[in-house]
Formats: C-alpha cells, structure tokens, sequence
C-alpha cells in the first residue's frame, strides 16, 4: 500500500488527540485512611502466602497458567483461614487480584501499565513513583510496601529475561513480555533503595497517521521522508532522551519495501516491524561468570555477514558506530539508527566521539569524511516545552567542505507561530526551499516525489 493511500484519511487524522486514560487507578490510589488499612491488610495476606508457598514461585517445572493457579489456590486458602479478614465478596476478590498481583506480577505496577495514557513509570524508591502522562512528570500515591517488595518485583521481571541483579551487576537492563523497556539499579548504587524506571511499550504501534494527527510531522514531511527510504538513504534519527526516537525509527522502517531482507539490532527488542522478512537480533550482557556477552558491536558485524538488504540499529551509542558507518559505506544503503544529540550538528559531533570509542587510531578528518559520506539525512526530534513531541529539523548531510561537515535544512520548525490557549504550539516543521542533493537519487531510482512544490512553498511562492 503507498503512503498516499495510507494517509487518506489524514484530514480526520489531523483531529487526533493522544489517547487518554481508559483506567484511572481508584483501586492504587484510594483514600489515605482507607488505603493505609487496605495495605496493612494486603501486605498480612502477601508476606503469609510467600511463608507458605516459599520458592515455588521460581520452581522452572510449572508452567505461567500452572503458577497463577497455584497460587490463587494458596491464596484463596489463606483468606478463607485468616479470621481477620471481615470482606464483602468484592473485597475479596480484589484483595485476592492485588495480592496476586503481588506474587507473580509488578505490584502496585499493574495498574499503570494498563493505563494507555501512562508512557512512562518511574520508582525512585519503594515509596515514591512518579509516571508521565502526555509528556508531563506527576507523582503517584502508589506505594511498594517496602524495598523488599520492589526488589521482589525487580528480580521477577529480570529473572524472566535470563538476566540477573545483585550486588556484584546492581543494574540491569530488561523487558516485560509486552515489550516494555526496563531498566533498575539496586544498592549499593542506588544510595536511596531501589529505582525502577519503565518505558511502556504501546500495545498499538504508532504509525505515521498517528505521528500526523500528534502534529510529531507534517503530510508532506511524511511523503518525503517515504521517499527517502524507498530510495535507500542512510537515515539517522536524533534527539535527546524521552524524545520518541524508537518510535520514529519504528514509522521509518514501515516504509521499506516488504520484500527486503531486514536485520534488527537492539540492546533490548523493542521494534515492531510488520514486513514478513525480518531477522530480530539482541545483545546479551555477560553472565554470572563475567562471560558470554555480545555486544551491539559484534552483532553489527555479524549481520555483515548475514545478506541484510537493510540494517536497522536501535541505538549507537558506542564503537558500533564505526562498524555502522563501514556497513553504509560498503553498499548496505537503506540503513537506519538512532543516536542521542541535540540538534544535527551536534548528531555528527557525537557520531564522530562515538566512532573513537572503538579504539581505532584514526585522523578525526578520515572519520568526518567517513561519516559525511555514509550519513545522508538527519531526522532531528525535540519534546517541546508544552510535553509534544516534534520533528524539528529534517537535515541532509551534504559532505565536507575543508575540515568541516556541510549541513542542509530541508526542513525547519517554526518556533515563531506561537503557542494556543491550551499553552501547546502552533507552529509546524516547514520547508526551507533549498532542493536537496539527492534529488538526484529520486531520479535515477524512479522515486515520485514532487520537489518542485517543496521548493517554491519554502521559497512562499
């Protein structure tokens, strides 16, 4: 299907609003009285049920459906025996969910990671959990009920992965069978407890409808940046943390053709990419033992030598770099990453810092030339003030020019549109009139595009 068709709908699109909420967490964060007697009671009934079932939580022979059974079945013992508990049957059943929750699930998590309108959960401790909410920080009254209850949570979610943390690897990074990115850190370096930090996985890919209707792009940012990919420019996708780089690199990917071979190379998987030939590949951390890991590094070598048409890198953020570059400049175009930096220029600074972290003794030019050869655009993405999310630069990288490396805006953000009542801006990316060098490439390609309108809008015509 082209893009055209993919964007017919785009007016409505346009009306779009990010999703809000469809859970609130009434059950988390009820009131304080209320809430500090119902966690006194839950936590009875959790620290009782972990005494009676002990390490059959972790028992390899049971499987996922076989645990949750078990466990309801002790659970259900339990309350039923506990002359205590004085429940209407709908606070039992949800003292039975939340204490299951517990046990074999994320806690007082479960909840938030249900919310659609949540993006991002963040435990500084076991009793203080802050969570993002369209781009804004706001503080939970979700509590742990103590650390080690989240370190309880902590090991679960690791131990799932085949990954570890303990004092000797107090930090880790993992994912929730949904795709979530997880990353914790325990003491010693924690110094205040624990931390958990959660990058929800959408359970509904955006696509580039999605990104035109956010206002992240424009149509016309979307049917060159189609182009782009379909005539196998080597794209880097750039902004700071939290931006909605991974997000980008997923819409870009959708637009390679799908009879192309794809390799993926990830720290943790976190891609979504729906054409039928695509190899997945992830990195390991070393084991107990301090051996076995492989790196992002060796598994861009290794996909060499695996007849990729396409190789997509969730992140270079070390030497990979360098065997990055050489992929792009040794005829695997169509190449795709993401990369951490502030604006373009600053995106070939830190490629070029990156490149000497793999250790080779190489002049800093023989690298600019490399990278300004490899590299043909530059996807520049911001989180503005008022939390959205923006493509504020769409860059080409021209080549050198003396000891330095030629940049080109295709496209700019208009920062000088304003802000509406709602304090969200009114500005858009827009032309710069400047017709882009590979032009040449739509050309010899057979790539539609219409590069004369992109430059007689840039030029106000």
């Amino acid at each position: 299907m082209s893009l055209s068709d993919r964007l017919a709908t785009v007016r409505e699109a346009n009306s779009f609003t990010e999703p809000t909420g469809v859970e609130d967490l009434v059950d988390v964060e009820a009131g304080t009285a209320v809430g500090d007697a119902y966690a006194a009671m839950k936590a009875r009934a959790s620290e009782a049920l972990f005494d009676r079932i002990g390490s059959r939580i972790n028992d390899p022979s049971l499987t996922e459906d076989q645990l949750h059974a078990f466990v309801r079945e002790e659970l259900a013992a339990l309350v039923d025996a506990d002359q205590q508990l004085l429940l209407s049957a709908d606070e039992r059943r949800r003292l039975l969910r939340d204490v299951e929750a517990d046990a074999l699930g994320l806690g007082p998590l479960e909840r938030m990671l249900a919310e659609d309108e949540i993006t991002e959960i963040m435990v500084n401790r076991y009793d203080q959990v802050y969570v993002e909410r369209a781009g804004r920080l706001t503080l939970s009254t979700a509590r742990f009920t103590s650390e080690e209850h989240l370190r309880r949570v902590i090991d679960r979610i690791v131990n799932r992965v085949g990954r570890r943390v303990d004092e000797s690897s107090p930090l880790v990074d993992a994912r929730l069978p949904d795709g979530s990115r997880v990353n914790a850190v325990i003491p010693p370096l924690a110094v205040d407890g624990s931390s958990l930090t959660i990058r929800k996985f959408s359970r509904r890919p955006f696509t580039v409808t999605d990104l035109i209707g956010f206002g992240t792009m424009t149509e016309q940012m979307a049917h060159l940046l189609d182009a782009c990919v379909q005539a196998r420019l080597n794209i880097l996708v750039s902004g700071g943390t939290g931006t909605g780089k991974t997000t980008m690199l997923n819409v870009l990917s959708r637009f390679i053709p799908s009879d192309e071979r794809i390799v993926t190379i990830e720290d943790a998987v976190e891609l979504n990419l729906q054409q039928p030939h695509v190899i997945r590949l992830e990195s390991r951390p070393p084991n107990i033992e301090g051996s076995g890991q492989v790196t992002i590094r060796d598994l861009v070598r290794n996909s060499l030598r695996m007849r990729p048409d396409r190789i997509v890198v969730g992140e270079c953020r070390s030497g990979e770099a360098l065997d990055m570059l050489q992929a792009m400049n040794t005829g695997h175009d169509g190449s795709i990453s993401t990369l951490h930096a502030n604006s373009p220029r600053d995106c070939m600074s830190r490629l070029e810092t990156l490149v000497l972290m793999a250790g080779m003794d190489l002049p800093l030019r023989a690298i600019r030339e490399q990278a300004a050869s490899a590299v043909d655009l530059i996807v520049q993405i911001a989180r503005l003030r008022d939390g959205s999310r923006r493509i504020v630069n769409v860059t080409e990288v021209m080549g050198m020019e003396g000891d330095t490396i030629v940049l080109q805006d295709i496209f700019t953000f208009d920062f000088g549109a304003g802000v509406d009542e709602h304090g969200r801006f009114r500005g858009t990316a827009v032309p710069t009139g400047i017709r882009p060098r590979f032009s040449e490439r739509f050309a010899d390609q057979g790539i539609t595009f219409d590069l004369d309108n992109l430059v007689r809008q840039g030029r106000g015509w």
